[in-house]
């Protein structure tokens, strides 16, 4: 498994999903997505009970992370023993990962933010956030995108790329599944409480190792990282999330988190690291880093294939 995961990360960041194969053939979560949103709105009514719907969401995420993973059996099991078995599994598995396609989204949002066009540089990050960004300045833009690479680096790369190792194209296609039930139906207003409860704590268990590997990548490198991932990692109302976010923060010696606006209401969140806001610099910087997690990333990947 540990070669199928190197292989697919190097042809990931090569390849990306392709804008004309996007065209023609739409990315797998899409489908899982509409899989998800139809069993919402058919099982997730209000006039069902608390339980009812709790029980309907377990249902309804075994239904799409079983269906996933058994994809990926029988894409393992129709190409095993052919010739093109490695690459085309290799290429299969680049679908479940975002390297590529989450630098190019944030290095959107750093190009106007350096040539200081505030609105291009709002419309581009909000294109990764759920924030209000209409009223953002330069630190809050920086910020924001920060923010989303380093939690995107986990849930985008670090975790699949962890479930690709440990269970191959079934572990990552499970993962997939999972992380976007979560993104669609986990979260705590009423609506979703119940319905996703399932989908919110599967995510938080699947993403409890890789999160702190992601940490761990990011902290190792630049100096400050570990010191800050230690001590505010566990502010973040996730078990998860805090600790990419926490490892950014000291590795470029800026301040993240804070109070922003949802839909125009203030939420008030910890604060990550005690230096300055971030500016578009910073937010170079940390493409930087991200880059460099990336590779440190593959080297452990390439050990481990090389230890088989």
């Amino acid at each position: 498994m540990t070669r199928l995961t190197l292989t697919a990360l190097v042809l990931e960041a090569a390849l990306g999903y392709p804008n004309a194969l996007h065209r023609r053939v739409p990315h797998p979560v899409t489908g899982v997505g509409a899989t998800i949103s139809a069993l919402e709105r058919r099982w997730n009514r209000p006039e069902r009970g608390e339980a009812e719907r709790r029980a309907l969401g377990v249902a309804a995420l075994a239904l799409v992370a079983g269906g996933a993973a058994m994809a990926g059996v029988l894409a393992s099991r129709m190409l095993r023993g052919s010739k093109w078995e490695s690459a085309a599994l290799g290429l299969i598995a680049t679908t479940g990962l975002a390297q590529r396609s989450l630098y190019e989204h944030v290095t959107a949002v750093l190009r106007p933010l350096e040539a200081g066009d505030l609105p291009a540089a709002r419309t581009a990050v909000a294109r990764i956030v759920g924030r209000d960004t209409v009223d953002l300045d330069e630190a809050g833009i920086a910020t924001a995108a920060l923010e989303s690479l380093a939690e995107s680096f986990n849930d985008g790369i670090v975790s699949p790329t962890f479930w690709l190792a440990l269970g191959g194209l079934p572990g990552l296609f499970a993962y997939k599944a999972v992380n976007t039930a979560d993104s669609m139906i986990g979260h705590n207003e009423p609506r979703w409480r119940s319905f996703g409860w399932a989908a919110a704590r599967t995510d938080d268990a699947m993403n409890l190792a890789p999160a702190r590997l992601a940490g761990a990548l990011i902290a190792a490198t630049a100096a400050g990282g570990w010191t800050v991932m230690a001590r505010d990692a566990r502010k973040h109302a996730s078990p998860n999330a805090g600790w990419p976010e926490a490892a950014m923060a000291g590795a470029l010696g800026v301040r993240l988190g804070g109070p922003v606006r949802y839909e125009g209401v203030l939420t008030d969140r910890p604060v990550f690291g005690e230096g300055p806001p971030p500016s578009a610099r910073d937010l170079k910087r940390g493409l930087g880093l991200y880059l460099r997690a990336c590779g440190l990333l593959w080297l452990a990947a390439g050990a481990l294939a090389c230890r088989r």
